[in-house]
């Protein structure tokens, strides 16, 4: 069966397209394992895809602004990333050649070295590893490992470096480890109760006490890693004078600095490398994601001092992935000529701003946070406490109908990884109905779901926060750095479907999984960013004030879902006057 065909205009209805969809789906329900995860939340069956737009099985277009986790820097088959491609297999070359030298490799290193920064690009070594990321954080901390002839390694709560056993250790849900954990410095949920510089500096000061003080429990390490923004811990960006008191506290301690850039790394922050933006060079670079220009590779780059490996170290025999070289040195060219990092910058920042003023309106929206096109929206309880148990078994109840046939009992029952169902149903009417009438919440005016029934709450407030009616300024606390409200993962699964509804796709991430994330192509185009937000603020529109049509304001979406790139005419949205119908999560190709 092609199931290309089944797509295009005129070669069958919506209904034989629908059947391939659910069908493929089903049978992927039946067949793969328990442990995926972006399926069970995006139950798409992608089957064409170009720049920032997917195309499903079912007909219905989609706005990416996962792109494969980061991967995709340059979206969806570019054609800079096609043209090589078909070069290396035109030309005749080996595809497979282990660790041979080949003029494929030569000229991917030959252009990553020309963007490394350049204290490290003048004295670096280049090891390639398995194709995916965490076997470069693997291979990283053997190498400094064997260099310094110790064994721990420092890391930060909240990290992800992988899911093999060495970097999940140093991830943020590790247990039994021989990670000693630092914290992180964050401004909303700041582990110190602070935030800002007075926060990073305290959580810097914990790092030079379990360094310095003999009886810390913490041996001398062998190395220490960071993410220079940590993306699935929250997308939470290191303050760069904190950044920088790290680099001095390593080295004045002969402890190598690794700094995984797998996700922030190609342009993704505003800055080529992360780290660049405070200037801070550090011994080990962990690449993978967009350097392979939407293929699997994976290097680490490191100081030659390091270099104290023997013959076979670190060995691997898919790390001469010639097609993914010739992909990664096109987009590493094309990101660098382009000055796709410079425009990752102006237009990131222009994001945030226009969805920090979304956070003002709706009490929903606790943090907007980011650096470039890596962002994240925390999605808390507006009330400032985590709902009651039946109210929380409300919307579990509400999110548990979603999907059809695509769906499985107990997808969404822990809501502690990716979270959210399939968005074919109506999921913000039950969940507000859930809120109005379990939780006893108000709902209405701008501050959405702000105030409490006090029947309902005989406990009391928690500090700082004030009973409302839903009103400007219900729901307001003293201090949200001090006392931030719950995380509210309920609410963000709910957020993602609705988005998923009108034709996005976003990921769901940090410690609870209710940071909203958007880490779209870099070639994303003012318009589609428009309407990246808009459907964003329509989504949250919709959980924080019930379906729309029905007393929420509506925001026309300023980008059809089906013409979404750069070489396509712009359609808007016309308002809507009630919901989609049951089911349809995307608007329809052609």
């Amino acid at each position: 069966m092609a199931v290309t065909e089944s797509v295009r205009g005129g070669t069958s209805d919506s209904a034989g397209a629908s059947a391939v969809h659910e069908g493929i789906l089903r049978r992927q329900s039946a067949r793969e394992s328990s442990a995926r995860t972006y399926a069970r939340a995006l139950p798409i069956v992608p089957v064409r895809a170009r720049g920032m737009t997917i195309e499903g099985a079912d007909g219905r277009r989609y706005l990416d602004c996962l792109s494969g986790a980061g991967t995709l820097a340059l979206g969806h088959n570019h054609p800079v990333v096609l043209e090589a491609i078909r070069k290396v297999l035109d030309s005749g070359a080996p595809l497979h050649v282990l660790d041979l030298a080949t003029p494929v490799k030569d000229a991917f290193i030959t252009e990553l070295f020309r963007t490394l920064p350049p204290g490290l690009a003048d004295h670096a070594r280049v090891q390639f590893c398995g194709p995916a990321g965490t076997d470069a954080v693997e291979a990283a901390f053997k190498l400094v490992r064997a260099a310094t002839g110790r064994t721990g390694m420092l890391a930060f709560s909240g990290a992800y470096h992988g899911m093999t056993a060495g970097a999940l250790e140093a991830s943020g849900g590790a247990f039994d480890v021989r990670v000693a954990r630092l914290p992180y410095p964050q401004d909303y949920r700041c582990p110190f109760g602070v935030g800002g510089e007075h926060g990073a500096e305290l959580a810097a000061r914990w790092t030079e006490s379990v360094l310095d003080d003999p009886k810390s429990g913490v041996p001398r390490p062998a190395g220490m890693i960071l993410e220079p923004v940590q993306g699935e811990g929250g997308v939470i960006p290191a303050p760069d004078a904190w950044l920088r008191r790290m680099r001095q506290i390593t080295s004045d301690r002969s402890i190598p600095l690794i700094a995984d850039e797998v996700q922030t790394g190609v342009g993704r922050t505003g800055s080529f490398w992360a780290v660049e933006h405070s200037g801070v060079t550090p011994d080990v670079m962990v690449l993978s994601k967009a350097i392979g220009g939407s293929l699997p590779l994976a290097v680490i780059v490191y100081r030659d001092e390091l270099d104290a490996w023997q013959p076979g170290a670190h060995a691997g025999t898919f790390r001469g992935n010639q097609l993914a070289m010739a992909a990664g040195t096109a987009t590493l060219a094309y990101v660098r000529e382009n000055r796709l990092a410079e425009r990752a910058a102006e237009l990131g920042s222009r994001m945030l701003q226009q969805l920090q003023g979304l956070a003002a309106e709706f009490a929903c929206i606790g943090d907007v946070r980011g650096r470039g096109l890596m962002i994240g929206v925390e999605v808390v309880w507006p009330q400032g406490e985590a709902p009651v148990d039946e109210g929380r078994s409300a919307i579990l109840a509400a999110l548990e109908g979603v999907g059809g046939a695509a769906r499985e009992p107990g997808d969404l029952a822990a809501l502690d990884g990716h979270g959210g169902g399939a968005g074919q149903a109506d999921v913000s009417a039950s969940v507000q109905a859930g809120v109005r009438n379990d939780l006893g919440w108000t709902g209405g005016g701008a501050g959405g779901l702000a105030g409490l029934d006090p029947a309902r709450n005989a406990g009391g407030f928690p500090e700082g926060v004030a009973p409302g009616d839903g009103g400007a300024g219900a729901a307001t606390l003293r201090d949200p750095k001090r006392h931030p409200r719950p995380a509210a993962p309920e609410l963000a699964a709910a957020i993602q479907q609705e988005c998923l509804r009108r034709g996005l796709i976003v990921e769901l991430g940090g410690r609870h999984s209710s940071v909203v994330r958007l880490l779209p192509p870099l070639t994303i185009s003012d318009e589609q960013a428009a309407a990246v937000l808009d459907r964003l603020a329509d989504a949250v529109e919709a959980v924080a004030r019930g379906p729309i049509g029905h007393g929420g304001r509506h925001r026309g979406y300023t980008g059809h879902a089906g013409h979404t790139d750069r070489d396509q005419p712009h359609q808007p949205h016309q308002p809507r006057s009630g919901h989609r119908p049951h089911g349809d999560r995307g608007d329809r190709a052609g």
